[in-house]
């Protein structure tokens, strides 16, 4: 309204005439103004100049006029006043006629509001659409500013205390403003200190518009000083902080001052209000340098505490309406009011790091730093939302990876999280993808100790966002996998069918599992599968109240909607065998792991039995009819000698039912709703789901259905795989799906009856064992003779059922004979012939059979490792079947095979089998496997395939049941060691001794090698590290400790540790290969690491890991053990030993200077005699480990300081005169050791030396030249000479032009020419420039020949710089590429002479 009345034409003068409507009715509206207004005596020299420069003063309301440009008028202003015959006088004259003018309010009010433009005929062209106020213009005259100044200031305080008037207007405000943006104060200092006096007088809101101008008024020379003053009023006054904090981030500060400003709001940040919180820490992060960012971060997050900025609804309401005056607030308002607060300094930390790549560091470390659980607070989960939403400077990886750190080791913990949700709810929601993100990352991680918490992340955002959010949830399930899909519907259906129901969040789940079960995409389907039965689990459960009573007390509704959504599940799954399937193992998964209402687990397991007996058992008869391709046959019948009535699973007729429907498609008939649970691929799971069933209904007992356990099959004679090569195709593959649908059944079967303690029935899952382990052998023939073969699923909630298939072209293990010499052949029940993994793993071991026995061997087989996902999954209770004793058959005389009889003993083969199917559970269930890349077109293996059972256990749990089976384990260690050492003792110490039984051997030594790397997984366990898993930890080596002494579990972590290491060690003397003694090195290691006395321990560790470096390994054939899994072994063993061994550089040199000088001249199978493992074929794995801890040493020798005192820097020198002279011993070794692997090595690990010498060792020579410099000539001498040689390595590779090893050539070169450079400025550092002398170094081979093809190329000869005073050293200048284009000086002047490298300058 005042701007439109500002706008109108207004008359300047009694030429103007009135121009139009407008302008007659302002001009009425100033006559009646001023004939209120009292009339002036006599024109003042202030109207009068004013009135002549083209400013006419109005009175009233209205607003002064101006017919010029306001440039126009100043000067006219300064003219008059300059040109007056009483200048200077007149000045003060026209300031007392200006202060009489704004006597009055109106006039004052006037003069401080901007003038309106107007010029006769309406022309407006000369004048600009804005003009300043009048006292705006005159305070732009310098000979009137500071009076004018000085006016305004007294006469501010006359409104201070009713600052506005009746238009709203806030009249100091503006006269404030007038001040804002001259182009020259002239007397800055004087107004800087008039200002303050006035704050130090005016009310609240004044100073605050006064401090909030402060940097639009000084010049840039007074900022520093109000600066300080306003820091020193920030300290008094609180209420200003906003108003101060916003000054000073405009003001120009000097470093220093800023960080004292810094420090003093720092220190007030407690004092500070809520609402004016933002501000104080937007202007804290934004006032960081990079040099202070990580410090100024630790203290700003120490003093933030967000969780005393939310304050109950009442408090809130309270304080804002003492701060609001009589404004009514209501209790949403109330709540919701920290959290806007608390938004915006979640905005303004989001703004920092988004733009500054420091502070996003500085919260990464500063949260890193914190070490207790009890100083984590909600402003460091917010901080990492905040760093994985902007992604500022790739913040998102290191969030990621911070985050999972802290909650591996438990110092971010669920309750945090809870407290962050519960009352940061608007902060969090916009934040919900990062957390979605976040949660989807913890759940795909490894690490099992971090995927608890992606849960309550989920459950968390659950129950705090909206429905959107909640829907959003859900829809994310295309981004799970099936375990994380389990986990989230449990979490999900707790809260929707738990004691606190949300009706519209079961709708939700409703409608997402209808939608995912009538998809035909096997992913969704086998998404709303999962989803149901979780569903169906939740509803089902018995409530705490029943528990007692186990009576029913599910609502006669709910149980309708249950078995309304069951049905729907069921109808759904019977679309294909493998929905099917998976119905059945998560309908198992959730009787087994869940107590389910009575009447629930009634209606489950009503008709499993009947089902099972209908689709897959049938009564034994005397023949069987049928078209099948093979004849059918009762096999594996371990209930021989009972009565009639026996009973058969009907595994062929079905395999042959379903490969016929198949080859002809059938369509299903709909009036046969069991046609897809009769398929072959359903016994197994609907096996599993009856057992379960059975165990709920009789308390655990499974005597209804144990007859299933040696009941026979109907399969055909397996003699047929030994003439597989003469079958079709489609009878290949038969047989290969029969076999593998057996051995499922079996492994289901076990699974089922191994927890029973009755000894027949104990004797039958073992020989069950024998037939899994022998039908492994007849199915490696048979895959070997199938190409391109797919087998049935097996576990059918992977992520994809088109599991990757191995190929079968891959030569690996062969059919062994036994003592007698003849093939292997039996009926399956007493088969312990080995595993095929094991033989797998001995075969790559004993490559020292002679050509004749191999020719002998029977034909490859393939590897079965590779199909682990195509069998059914062991149970982990299974693996209890490990705490029966081992059996030998060379040990066995009649007297003890009958007591084998009477006892229930575990042959080798099937102790293998277990051992490996229990260290593959370990090391996925508590080993974290660092990701690997998936190289380009290779698809990605689910390496979750197999594991569903177990993924549905904690890591505690799985680390428990390990701690209760190591009884068992350390006997089957100490039976293996008591086997070799009865071997050793009757073989005089010899290992191939006569009468040993090869095959039993290598059987039992792997069985070592197992036991060693199992105790070694599950001692590993990163959940030991954390206090409440101290007690299992300690029970565990209360084992090991009670095998030596009584009463281990009495003793102290430190004790226990002591005698556990004692006890392995005690089986040093008895390891048969060298993969073993590496599991014993490493378990010893690990157990180490668990506390007590380290140096000792780890000075036996390195004389244990030398003793079996200094032994010769032999096979039971008596020839040296060698092979890629040989050279493994002895690369980590030696790594060991250089790693715990107390002076690196002397064992590196012992090596060197004594174990290769002794293989230089020997033949290809002789070995180093202080170094038996160290032959010319185990060469380069010695070379490579001594090369690389060579280069790891250096790297933790301190930097030399110039503060080091002399002894400290001869200490030093001395420690790189070793290392410098070991390393001229390894690198002059490719002289005689000169193949391509060798040299990669050398240029490889001789680069990193040589940075490292550039990088620590150049400073030490710097300071300690003068004090040592004999010591510091010798060593560069030393490295001149691996540098040299260095060089020639280069010239080899590029005549060779080996792609491999030119590939280090620019990088080494570059170090080469780096390092010359380098010593040159030690030099002139030390004023020895003249020491630097300069010839030609020429191009040599690693023979030192000159190599003639490069010596008329100008571009590739070099100058060699000498470094020798005195004659004493020398040093070379090493870049000779051709893109260096530098000439010889030599050659230029047409010297002929040319110096060879070897002279002394």
């Amino acid at each position: 309204m005042m701007r439109k009345r500002r706008g109108s034409s207004v008359d300047i003068g009694e030429k103007q005439a009135p121009s139009s409507t407008k302008a007659k009715k302002s001009r009425t509206i100033g006559r009646q103004s001023e004939v209120s207004a009292p009339e002036e005596p006599a024109e003042s020299v202030f109207s009068t100049f004013v009135r002549e420069a083209g400013v006419t003063l109005s009175h009233g309301s209205a607003s002064n006029e101006i017919a010029v440009d306001q440039v126009v008028f100043q000067k006219r202003i300064k003219q008059k006043l300059q040109k007056s015959p009483r200048y200077p006088g007149i000045v003060q004259e026209f300031i007392s006629g200006l202060e009489s003018h704004i006597e009055d309010a109106d006039r004052f009010r006037n003069c401080l509001l901007p003038c309106v433009p107007r010029m006769p005929d309406g022309d407006f062209r000369c004048v600009s659409s804005f003009q300043e106020s009048l006292l705006r213009m005159l305070l732009g005259i310098e000979m009137l500013q500071t009076l004018i100044i000085n006016t305004l200031l007294e006469k501010l305080p006359e409104y201070m205390l009713n600052s506005a008037d009746d238009a709203g207007l806030s009249i100091p405000r503006i006269i404030i403003n007038q001040l804002k943006w001259l182009d020259r104060v002239v007397e800055s200092k004087e107004l800087a200190v008039k200002l303050m006096e006035l704050l130090s007088v005016a009310p609240v809101d004044i100073q605050r518009d006064i401090i909030n101008s402060l940097p639009e008024i000084l010049e840039d020379s007074q900022h520093n000083d109000i600066a300080r003053e306003l820091n020193s009023l920030l300290k008094e006054n609180t209420q200003l902080t906003v108003a101060i904090l916003d000054a000073l981030s405009s003001l120009n500060l000097s470093s220093s001052l800023l960080t004292e400003v810094r420090g003093a709001v720092m220190n007030t940040l407690a004092a500070v209000q809520l609402e004016d919180l933002p501000v104080v820490v937007k202007f804290i992060l934004h006032s960081i340098s990079t040099s202070n960012a990580y410090e100024v971060v630790c203290g700003l997050r120490k003093k933030l505490e967000l969780e005393q900025c939310v304050l109950p609804p009442v408090m809130q309401a309270s304080q804002n309406r003492l701060s609001k005056g009589s404004a009514a607030f209501n209790l949403t308002t109330a709540t919701t009011g920290s959290q806007d607060f608390i938004t915006l300094i979640v905005d303004a930390i989001k703004s920092a790091v988004r733009f500054q790549k420091t502070i996003s560091e500085a919260w990464l470390k500063a949260i890193e730093s914190v070490e207790e659980v009890e100083e984590h607070k909600v402003i460091d989960l917010l901080v990492l939302f905040i760093l994985h939403s902007t992604n500022a400077n790739q913040s998102r990886r290191g969030a990621e990876k911070l985050l999972k750190m802290k909650v591996r080791t438990g110092l971010i913990s669920e309750a945090l999280l809870q407290k962050t949700f519960k009352d940061n709810k608007q902060v969090l929601r916009g934040y919900f993808s990062s957390i979605l993100a976040l949660a989807q990352s913890l759940l795909r991680s490894p690490d099992p100790c971090v995927v608890p918490f992606a849960g309550h992340m989920y459950r968390h955002s659950f129950t705090s966002f909206d429905t959107y959010c909640q829907q959003g949830i859900l829809d994310y399930l295309d981004n799970l996998t099936p375990q994380q899909i389990r986990r989230l519907f449990h979490l999900l259906s707790r809260l929707a069918f738990g004691p606190q129901q949300g009706s519209h969040i079961q709708d939700d789940m409703h409608i997402v599992i209808r939608k995912q079960l009538s998809s035909t995409a096997p992913k969704y389907k086998r998404i709303g599968i999962i989803g149901g039965v979780m569903i169906i689990g939740s509803m089902g459960a018995l409530v705490p109240k029943a528990k007692a009573t186990q009576n029913s007390s599910l609502p006669p509704e709910t149980f309708r909607q249950l078995s309304a959504l069951l049905e729907l599940v069921q109808s759904s799954s019977e679309t294909s065998p493998e929905a099917a399937a998976l119905y059945c193992d998560e309908l198992a998964n959730l009787i087994q792991t869940s107590t389910l209402d009575p009447q629930v687990q009634e209606k489950i397991s009503k008709s499993v039995l009947d089902v099972f007996q209908g689709n897959f058992v049938v009564d034994l008869g005397p023949e069987r009819s049928g078209s099948f391709p093979f004849p059918a046959r009762v096999m594996y019948d371990l209930d021989e000698d009972e009565s009639q009535g026996g009973i058969a699973i009907n595994l062929m007729p079905l395999l042959a039912n379903d490969m016929h429907s198949r080859a002809e498609q059938h369509s299903r008939d709909k009036d046969n709703n069991s046609f897809v649970s009769r398929n072959s691929l359903c016994l197994s799971p609907f096996f599993r789901l009856l057992r379960f069933c059975e165990e709920k209904q009789n308390q655990g007992d499974l005597e209804e259905i144990d007859a299933l356990l040696g009941c026979p099959l109907i399969l055909t004679d397996m003699d047929v795989v030994e003439k597989i090569d003469s079958l079709s195709k489609v009878e290949r593959e038969f047989i290969c799906t029969l076999l593998f649908h057996t051995i499922n059944w079996f492994r289901e079967v076990v699974n089922a009856f191994c927890k029973i303690k009755d000894k027949e029935m104990k004797m039958k899952v073992m020989t069950r064992l024998q037939n899994i382990t022998y039908l492994h052998s007849l199915l490696e023939k048979a895959l070997a003779g199938t190409p391109g073969y797919v087998p049935p699923v097996a576990n059918f909630d992977g992520e994809t059922t088109d599991v990757i298939v191995p190929s079968t072209t891959a030569p690996v293990n062969k059919t062994k004979k036994d003592g007698s010499g003849k093939k292997r052949k039996a009926p399956g029940k007493n088969s312990s012939e080995g595993s095929s993994q094991m033989e797998d793993k001995i075969e790559e071991e004993m490559q020292q059979e002679p050509e004749k026995e191999k020719e002998k061997e029977a034909r490859q087989g393939v590897n079965l490792a590779s199909y682990r996902p195509f069998f059914r999954e062991l149970d982990l209770e299974m693996l209890s079947v490990l705490q029966c004793g081992l059996k030998a058959r060379s040990t066995l005389d009649s007297e003890l095979n009958t007591k084998e009889r009477q006892e229930v003993l575990l042959g080798p083969a099937e102790l293998v089998y277990l051992l490996e199917d229990m260290l593959r559970k370990l090391e996925f269930r508590l080993t974290a496997a660092p990701a690997k890349r998936v190289p380009f077109l290779k698809a990605r293996a689910d390496k979750t395939m197999g594991f569903s059972h177990l993924q549905q256990k904690s890591p505690k749990d799985v680390a428990s049941f390990c701690i209760q089976m190591l009884p068992a384990l350390c006997s089957h260690l100490e039976s293996c060691h008591n086997h070799f050492q009865s071997l050793l003792s009757d073989n005089d110490g010899i290992v191939d001794g006569p009468g040993t039984d090869a095959q039993e051997h290598q059987i039992i030594s792997f069985c070592y090698q197992l036991l060693l790397q199992l105790f070694n997984s599950i001692l590993r366990w990163s959940g030991f590290s954390q206090p409440c898993h101290r007690s299992l930890l300690k029970k565990g080596l209360g084992v090991f400790a009670g095998r030596l002494k009584d009463g281990g579990d009495e003793l102290n972590l430190e004790l226990l540790v002591k005698h556990s290491f004692k006890y392995l060690l005690n089986f040093r003397s008895t390891i048969p290969n060298l993969s073993s003694a590496l599991y014993l090195s490493q378990l010893l290691t690990t157990v180490s690491e668990k506390g007590g006395n380290a140096p000792a321990y780890r000075e036996q560790t390195a004389s244990l890991a030398r003793s079996f470096l200094s032994q010769s390994w032999v096979t039971v054939s008596g020839e040296k053990q060698r092979g890629t899994k040989f050279n493994e072994a002895l690369h980590a063993v030696l790594s060991i030993y250089l790693e715990h061994v107390e002076d690196v550089l002397k064992a590196v040199e012992e090596i060197a200077n004594e174990g290769f000088p002794q293989i230089i001249d020997a033949k290809k199978d002789e070995s180093s005699g202080s170094w038996p493992t160290l032959s010319r074929q185990t060469f380069l794995v010695f070379y490579k480990v001594l090369m690389a801890v060579l280069e790891k040493s250096v790297r933790k020798i301190p930097s030399g300081k110039i503060s080091d005192n002399s002894e400290a820097q001869g200490e030093k020198l001395l420690t790189w005169n070793l290392a410098v002279r070991d390393f001229h011993i390894l690198v002059n070794l490719v002289k005689v050791f000169d193949s391509r692997p060798v040299l990669n090595v050398c240029l490889k690990y001789g680069r990193l030396f040589l940075e490292s010498f550039l990088k620590l060792g150049m400073p030490l020579l710097d300071y300690s030249f003068k004090r040592h410099k004999e010591d510091v000539q010798s060593l560069l001498k030393t490295f001149q000479l691996s540098t040299r040689q260095l060089h020639h390595m280069c010239g080899h590779s590029k005549i060779h032009q080996d792609t491999n090893l030119t590939n280090h050539v620019p990088a080494v070169k570059k170090s080469l020419e780096l390092f010359v450079y380098r010593v040159k400025a030690m030099l002139t550092l030390n004023n020895c420039q003249e020491a630097f002398w300069m010839g030609n170094l020429k191009n040599r081979n690693l023979k030192g020949e000159e190599i003639l093809s490069q010596r008329s190329q100008e571009s590739e000869e070099e100058d060699e710089e000498q470094l020798a005073p005195q004659g004493q050293f020398e040093e070379e200048e090493q870049d000779s590429d051709a893109e260096t284009k530098r000439k010889s000086n030599r050659e230029e002047s047409g010297d002929d002479g040319q110096t060879d490298d070897s002279e002394i300058y």
